[in-house]
């Protein structure tokens, strides 16, 4: 688990997911929000978006969260995980809700409100976006790790598992 992909519905929890991750393991995280949002709430150019994802998939090993449907079949090749968070429409309304207002380190941004159009995307998600993400899921599942999170807690009982097998290691290296 070197290269390792965080997709999935917006307000899924994939971004703390993939923080918690990043502490377990030891894996530089990137945010594709943070690489395409500019501060200002313009986003760069697909050419410079395109050069800096290909800077990061050329290292030895990150963490890459968010969708970005462009990208995602380029992603799918160079990983070696995927975590694809596929979590209930109504708990994924309620993440976005939740963080409105606050600072994120996912976001160059706060965001005021629930953008109508963002939201809709959100509501659209389960049968416009998910299943081209399993259709690309099952082409480019050759020698990769796929785990599909269907519930928050089924994401964070993972990281702990993870986290007690890398205390456990440790320990056994001591």
């Amino acid at each position: 688990m070197k290269k390792i992909i965080v997709i999935g519905s917006p307000g899924a929890g994939k971004s703390t997911f993939s923080r918690k991750l990043c502490k377990v393991c030891d894996i530089p995280i990137f945010y594709l929000d943070m690489i395409w949002h500019n501060p200002d709430k313009t986003t760069v150019s697909r050419e410079e978006f395109d050069s800096r994802l290909s800077e990061i998939l050329k290292r030895d090993n990150w963490i890459i969260d968010g969708n970005y449907s462009r990208t995602l079949e380029t992603r799918l090749k160079e990983c070696d995980t995927v975590f694809l968070f596929d979590i209930p429409l109504s708990e994924c309304l309620s993440g976005v809700e939740s963080r409105i207002g606050k600072s994120r380190p996912d976001m160059p941004w706060v965001e005021e409100e629930f953008d109508v159009q963002f939201r809709q995307y959100i509501c659209d998600f389960p049968q416009s976006t998910l299943p081209k993400v399993y259709e690309l899921l099952k082409n480019h599942a050759n020698n990769k790790s796929i785990t599909v999170f269907r519930t928050r807690s089924d994401a964070d009982n993972f990281v702990k598992e993870l986290e007690n097998a890398y205390n456990s290691d440790n320990s056994a290296k001591k």
